[in-house]
């Protein structure tokens, strides 16, 4: 696996995504997603690439871009995914295989 730095260059590259990604905070910015999310990422100004890896819930290339764990909390939470779902995408692991390094009883 490779290291994952956030550092300026990737900070940069990810603003509009992370822009987009933050503004689902914002209960008409998410109606307007819920109702038409390729018109709303493209209203953004979202690139092809990144209008695809947040139309395929590709966490693992998102974080990779650049875009910030927290607000693609947001997004999962728009999303329907829980955080173990995409934390384990982050790890490249099925769900049920980052469920079994942890160490909560009952933990889903």
């Amino acid at each position: 696996m490779s290291a994952y730095v956030f550092d300026l260059e990737r900070s940069a590259k990810g603003l509009r995504i992370n822009r987009f990604l933050h503004s689902m905070t914002v209960p008409t910015v998410r109606r307007r997603y819920a109702d038409d999310p390729e018109s709303a990422m493209a209203d953004a100004g979202l690139s092809i690439e990144e209008m695809r890896m947040l139309r395929e819930l590709d966490w693992f290339a998102l974080m990779e871009y650049g875009a910030s764990f927290f607000c693609l909390e947001k997004f999962a939470r728009v999303r329907g995914v829980s955080n173990p779902q995409m934390v384990a995408a982050f790890r490249r692991e099925s769900l049920e295989a980052f469920l079994s390094t942890r160490k909560v009883p009952g933990a889903r």
